[in-house]
C-alpha cells in the first residue's frame, strides 16, 4: 500500500510540475506546450534531470544549473501541494471517476490560486476549460444525478453575482465564474459549504494581512485563493460540517 501511495504522490507532483508551466505562461499568453521547459532568466532549455519534481529544486539549491539565478520557491510548493492533494483524494475516494473529477478540479484551483495571487486575475481560459470538463464529468457520472450539480452551478455563481450587485461591484467577475464552475463539479450542498468557508477564510485572511501590515484596507485582496481552499475543504469535510451545523441549530 505504501508503494501505491508513493506512486500517487509522485504522479501528483509530476502534474504539479505541468501546472507550474501553466501558472507561468498562461497570464503571458504563451503556449503551454512550446517551447520546452527552460530557465525564465537565461532561457537555457532544461534537461530531464533538471525537472524532477521537488528534488531538482533541492539538489540545485534553488538556483538554475546554467546561470545560477534563483528559482521561485513556487515551483516545489506547487508540486508538493499537488502531490499531497492527489494522495489525499485517493485515500478518501479511491481510484474512481469521482476522485478523477476532484483531481481535475483541484488542479484548476491550484492554477487559479497562484495566478490570482500574482496577477489578481482568474483567466477565462481556465474557467472555460473547467466548464467543458465539468460537463463531460457530469455525463460520465450520470448515476450521481444531474440536477444537484446544475443547481450548484447557478447557486454558486448566483450568490456571488447578487453580492456583487448589492455591493456595487465588490465581487470580481472571475470569482463569480469560479464559484459557478465549482458548483458544477461538487453540487449545491457542498457549494453552500464552500461559500460559508470561503467567507470565513477571507475574513480571517484579510484581517490578518491588514494587522501584519502586508495589505491596507484600500488594497485589493484576491478572493480566488480563499474560494479554492474552501472548495478543497468542502470536498473532504463539507458533508460533516453541514451535518454538524444542522445538529447545532436543532439544539
Amino acid at each position: 500500500m505504501f508503494i501505491l501511495y508513493l506512486l500517487i504522490f509522485i504522479f501528483g507532483a509530476i502534474v504539479g510540475s505541468f501546472l507550474n508551466v501553466v501558472i507561468y505562461r498562461l497570464p503571458k499568453n504563451e503556449s503551454i506546450v512550446y517551447p520546452p521547459s527552460h530557465c525564465t532568466k537565461c532561457k537555457s532549455e532544461l534537461k530531464t534531470y533538471d525537472l524532477v519534481p521537488i528534488f531538482s529544486y533541492i539538489l540545485l539549491k534553488g538556483r538554475c544549473r546554467y546561470c545560477c539565478n534563483k528559482i521561485s520557491i513556487r515551483y516545489p510548493i506547487v508540486e508538493l501541494i499537488t502531490g499531497l492533494i492527489y494522495l489525499i483524494l485517493f485515500i478518501y475516494f479511491g481510484i474512481s471517476i469521482k476522485s478523477l473529477s476532484y483531481a481535475f478540479l483541484t488542479s484548476l484551483l491550484i492554477v487559479i490560486t497562484f495566478i490570482d495571487i500574482e496577477h489578481k486575475v482568474i483567466p477565462n481560459k481556465i474557467i472555460l476549460t473547467g466548464l467543458i470538463a465539468g460537463a463531460i464529468f457530469r455525463v460520465l457520472m450520470f448515476n450521481y444525478g444531474v440536477w444537484d450539480y446544475i443547481v450548484g452551478f447557478f447557486l454558486g455563481g448566483g450568490v456571488l453575482l447578487l453580492i456583487s450587485l448589492l455591493s456595487g461591484g465588490g465581487m470580481g467577475g472571475g470569482d463569480i465564474k469560479l464559484m459557478a464552475l465549482i458548483g458544477l463539479f461538487i453540487g449545491w450542498k457542498l457549494t453552500i459549504s464552500t461559500l460559508f468557508i470561503a467567507v470565513l477564510l477571507g475574513a480571517v485572511g484579510g484581517i490578518t494581512l491588514i494587522v501584519l501590515k502586508i495589505k491596507t484596507r484600500k488594497d485589493y485582496i484576491p478572493f480566488g485563493p480563499y474560494i479554492s481552499a474552501a472548495c478543497i475543504i468542502s470536498i473532504l469535510y463539507g458533508y460533516d460540517l453541514l451535518n454538524l451545523y444542522i445538529k447545532l441549530i436543532r439544539g
